[in-house]
C-alpha cells in the first residue's frame, strides 16, 4: 500500500481515539485540500499490510480506524485488507472520500465494494473550499455527508451517520 503518512492518536477523523491512515494519490484534487502533498499517486512511501497492522496494535486504547487521503477508494483492495483486520480487532472503520456514495455503489472502481463492504461510516463527496466550515463534525464542507454504511446497505437508500448520546447508558427510566 502506498501512504503519505500515519496518525497513532487522532481525534479529529472520527468518534475516539482513533488510527488514521493518510493513503497517497488522489484524483480529485480539490482546490483547497489539507493534504495536497497526497495528490501524487507516486509520492509517499510503500508499507506493507503486516507494517501498518503492527502500528495500528500498538495503542490498546485505540478505538477505530481512519483511512482518509488521498484516495482510499484508489487502493481499494488494500484498503479493504487492512479495514478487515481493524475490524477482526474491534475497532469501528471510517473512510473518507472524494466520492459519492452513489458512484462507489456502482462498482466501478477495482476493490470499492470490498472496502464499503469494511466500512461502518463513509465521509464522502469532495470538499468544496466555498462551502469550507469548522462547524461541520469530521467533515470539511458542508456538501460531505457522514454516511451509516451498513444502515443504508440494509436500507437500500442512503442513511445518515449519527453521532451516539454518549450520556444514553445514565438515563434514568421513566416511571
Amino acid at each position: 500500500m502506498r501512504i503519505a503518512s500515519t496518525v497513532s492518536d487522532s481525534i479529529v477523523d472520527g468518534p475516539g481515539l482513533r488510527f488514521t491512515v493518510f493513503t497517497q494519490g488522489c484524483p480529485h484534487r480539490c482546490p483547497g485540500c489539507h493534504n495536497p502533498e497526497t495528490h501524487d499517486p507516486a509520492g509517499g512511501r510503500e508499507v506493507s499490510l503486516e507494517e501498518l497492522a503492527e502500528q495500528m496494535g500498538k495503542n490498546p486504547l485505540t478505538d477505530g480506524l481512519t483511512l482518509s487521503g488521498g484516495e482510499p477508494f484508489c487502493q481499494g483492495a488494500a484498503c479493504a485488507a487492512l479495514a478487515r483486520l481493524a475490524r477482526e480487532r474491534g475497532l469501528n472503520v471510517w473512510v473518507y472520500t472524494g466520492y459519492t456514495y452513489e458512484r462507489l455503489l456502482e462498482g466501478e472502481l477495482p476493490g470499492a465494494l470490498d472496502l464499503l463492504e469494511q466500512t461502518d461510516v463513509l465521509v464522502d463527496g469532495p470538499f468544496l473550499l466555498a462551502q469550507k466550515s469548522y462547524q461541520t463534525l469530521f467533515r470539511g464542507s458542508t456538501n460531505q455527508r457522514l454516511i451509516d454504511v451498513k444502515k443504508s446497505r440494509a436500507a437500500g437508500h442512503t442513511v445518515l451517520w449519527s453521532r451516539p448520546d454518549p450520556l444514553a447508558h445514565f438515563a434514568r427510566p421513566e416511571s
